[in-house]
């Protein structure tokens, strides 16, 4: 099932190479990932970017959670 927060993430091939980002926005998945591991919290984020909103973080979130819901990783050989 879809989790409605997913909506706001979007993947557009002419805005940031096709990286998934918050609403059509300049802001790769990634990015705030990285914000949010460097500590920062998401009353920071939001008052250093001003177009983000927290539903946003939140997405982030939750996209980045079913990245992770895989059922089999396979090695790749180097």
């Amino acid at each position: 099932m879809n989790h409605p927060l997913l909506q706001r993430i979007t993947i557009d091939l002419n805005i940031c190479h096709g990286k998934p980002c918050i609403r059509g926005l300049r802001y790769p998945v990634e990015f705030i990932l990285e914000l949010l591991s460097a500590g920062m919290s998401i009353e920071e984020i939001l008052a250093d970017y001003d177009d983000l909103e927290r539903d946003d973080i939140l997405a982030a979130l939750v996209f980045a959670t079913r990245l992770t819901q895989v059922k089999s990783i396979y090695k790749i050989a180097q």
